[in-house]
């Protein structure tokens, strides 16, 4: 099974920088298997169709908003269902996961969705501003090991690097 986890988000924007914090984490403590690649790509676009005909699973990691949980809450969902709804906002970007589906179903691409969120507790700083909220900064690593424990259920299991 070959796998792409895309992890959305702006790091310039307070917790929208959840996903770009799991993937440097990710990135830093394991090396990643030959049939799983991990992209850090701000934000989803349609430039990503062709993706969905090179992968088995397209996974998405990404800041959430409106789901009345803590900040700090992990959240698994499929991309439909998050796809055309109102009220809670599951995906902070305009393009969602189950969009770039609907494109690529026209060009006969089709994959498996899956996607991840962690519900934010700021992301409109006053100014430009890296980092996360303390909330959302502690829950970095149970967002890791969500993300580490599906690719191992998928069977591309992460591997610590050698502190050596």
């Amino acid at each position: 099974m070959k796998i792409a986890v895309f992890f959305v988000g702006n790091r310039l924007m307070l917790d929208d920088g959840i996903a770009p914090a799991v993937y440097d984490e990710i990135i830093k403590t394991y090396d990643i298997p030959d049939n799983v690649d991990l992209y850090d790509v701000g934000c989803m676009s349609m430039d990503m169709i062709s993706k969905v005909n090179e992968y088995d699973l397209i996974m998405t990691v990404d800041a959430v908003d409106g789901t009345d949980q803590e900040p700090g809450t992990v959240f698994r969902y499929l991309p439909e269902d998050v796809a055309r709804t109102t009220g809670a906002t599951f995906s902070l970007h305009d393009l969602k996961l189950a969009d770039l589906f609907d494109a690529a179903a026209m060009l006969g691409y089709t994959a498996e969705g899956l996607c991840y969120g962690m519900q934010i507790e700021n992301m409109e700083p006053a100014e430009f501003t890296v980092g996360l909220t303390p909330k959302v900064a502690e829950r970095v690593p149970f967002l890791v090991e969500t993300i580490e424990a599906e690719l191992y259920r998928r069977g591309a299991p992460l591997t610590k690097k050698d502190k050596n």
